[in-house]
């Protein structure tokens, strides 16, 4: 029997054609997908799709949106061996991020891909990226199970962690890079899949979750930065959360009336989160004196992840608990997202 993959199609440029007449673009009708890829017919797998009954831009996607993308995967979960999700490539990794942590227990393939062109387009990069992804959530290893079994970003030739992914140019068909952990499988002639990289097999059942907390904020520190903006923002009567995004190895300025604001944020009981801004690398939380005050007042730091993870597990974390205890689990790695030993 043929493996059998569900397209879960949420919007975004993969699915969209150009209008004739006037050039904008739309959202393609996924029963006509095979006269734009008519390669899927000749593909051992057998495929079947859904989508959103509106699609939406992947930079209006919410945390509510990722939870109906990990639900239809809940309810699907035991007819098919594998997802592919059809997304647009601005958020996709916050998206794949998201489900990383939704889907507890998954133990198949949820592939998220798109394009940086439409699929009708002449120098479309969407074909490739679409039948790749199919046959990866569809392959198995030796004893039958899942190759795959996590959720991963797959775009121009390589398979990533989703939850490791950062998107890093707006117009490359590279556009994705997973900077601190290595590529699960590259594509060439043969699909390569680095399985010392891949997340092992989990036992037991999948367990969905349907809540995150969105009440967090983003502070990017940057050269400059006043004090009473800060302290301004922090004020938010509801704020449970703010990722700071900071320089290097967890730095920012030694401003006393800024540490100030961070402190009396502190000191409400809103938990601070230390995110680099480099594209690589990781927080170490007094190595240098500019990040000792952080780690003094509490600030919890969040290794090597990326700012797209640190956002969406402490939304998850939140959604599961009022207690302020939540802040402890974004020092455990849940999937993959984190080096374990490279906290500080």
């Amino acid at each position: 029997m043929p493996p059998k993959v569900l397209l879960i199609y949420t919007g975004g440029t993969i699915g969209m054609h150009a209008d004739p007449r006037t050039g904008e673009l739309r959202p393609m009708d996924l029963a006509h997908l095979e006269d734009q890829v008519p390669e899927l017919e000749r593909m051992q797998i057998t495929l079947d799709a859904i989508s959103f009954d509106k699609a939406i831009d992947s930079s209006d996607m919410r945390p509510a949106d990722h939870v109906r993308i990990a639900e239809q995967v809940g309810s699907h979960y035991d007819k098919f061996d594998g997802f592919v999700v059809l997304h647009g490539s601005d958020t996709m990794a916050y998206t794949a991020s998201a489900l990383s942590f939704l889907l507890e227990g998954l133990n198949k393939p949820v592939i998220l891909t798109g394009s940086q062109l439409p699929i009708g387009a002449i120098r479309t990069d969407a074909k490739e990226n679409l039948i790749t992804a199919i046959q990866i959530a569809a392959a198995k290893d030796e004893e039958g199970n899942a190759m795959v079994p996590e959720v991963a970003v797959y775009f121009e030739y390589g398979l990533m962690r989703g939850n490791r992914t950062v998107k890093v140019h707006a117009e490359r068909f590279e556009a994705f890079r997973s900077p601190n952990w290595p590529a699960l499988a590259e594509a060439g002639v043969h699909i390569r899949y680095d399985r010392a990289a891949i997340l092992p097999h989990r036992k037991g059942p999948l367990n969905v979750h349907t809540r995150m907390d969105d009440r967090l904020a983003v502070v990017r520190l940057y050269p400059g930065i006043r004090s009473a903006w800060v302290r301004h923002a922090l004020e938010m009567p509801d704020l449970r959360a703010v990722v700071l995004t900071t320089f290097g190895a967890g730095n920012g300025p030694t401003d006393p009336d800024l540490i100030d604001a961070f402190r009396e944020a502190r000191d409400r009981g809103v938990q601070l989160l230390n995110v680099t801004q480099c594209v690589g690398g990781r927080v170490e939380q007094g190595r240098y004196g500019t990040s000792v005050a952080f780690r003094d007042m509490g600030v919890v730091g969040c290794a090597d992840m990326t700012v797209e993870a640190a956002i969406t597990k402490a939304m998850f974390l939140m959604g599961r608990t009022q207690d302020a205890d939540w802040v402890q689990g974004m020092k455990v790695p849940f999937a993959g997202e984190s080096t374990a030993s490279s906290f500080s």
